[in-house]
């Protein structure tokens, strides 16, 4: 049935006109969207997940393929822009997910005690971000020893310098940064992973905003 709904998904993400995805992609999303998703579950953390959270999920991905693909998985896709999660919510209604939940939140305020903190074996994503930033909301869902699976394009030293300064204040550490290749032809592409190392520390989350503004390990 995952395949099936993958190439469902693939023609969603091609003919709507709601999908937030970029116009020029639209006609490989089978390669663009759905490979490149696919390609996380390359690592056994996210794989053997029971419960996912994908952080900004934008147009459901890689979210959507997840829960296609990892039926026994629950997957709490987190989007605070309302147009966006009407899509995925649209989308996965479509695809039959019954384990697909869409949480119309910033991640500052799931991140809390009645939300989703400290409750995910492994948080996504594709979004655009720097990655001391991406670690710092992803650290207080994650349960101790979870995983951040970040999908990224060429490696920067600087931002995974920036990564490593802020390691200790965020609880969480990197142990692999694994180059891959979803489709032919696909360029300079790297999935970053992290693990959460200990308890999440008590300053978690900051404010609305401040993860991207002020980075913690950017001084």
């Amino acid at each position: 049935m995952g395949d099936e709904q993958l190439q469902v998904l693939a023609a969603i993400l091609r003919e709507d006109p709601r999908a937030p995805i970029a116009g020029s992609t639209r006609e490989r999303a089978p390669e663009v969207h759905i490979a490149d998703s696919l390609s996380g579950l390359e690592f056994e953390q996210l794989s053997s997940a029971r419960r996912i959270a994908d952080l900004g999920a934008g147009a459901g991905l890689p979210g959507l393929v997840l829960a296609a693909s990892l039926p026994d998985a629950r997957v709490d896709l987190i989007e605070s822009v309302a147009r966006k999660c009407e899509f995925i919510a649209s989308a996965a209604e479509r695809l039959g997910l019954g384990n697909v939940v869409v949480v119309h939140q910033r991640a500052e305020a799931w991140a809390t005690p009645g939300g989703g903190r400290e409750a995910y074996d492994a948080v996504t994503t594709r979004a655009v971000g720097r990655l001391a930033t991406l670690a710092e909301l992803a650290s207080p869902l994650l349960r101790e020893g979870g995983h951040l699976v970040a999908w990224k394009g060429r490696r920067d030293a600087e931002e995974e310098s920036e990564l490593a300064r802020a390691s200790e204040r965020l609880a969480i550490e990197p142990t692999e940064v694994r180059a891959i290749t979803p489709y032919p032809g696909s360029r300079g592409r790297h999935i970053h992973l992290l693990r959460k190392n200990g308890p999440t520390p008590t300053e978690l989350p900051r404010r609305n905003g401040l993860a991207a503004k002020r980075p913690f390990g950017s001084e």
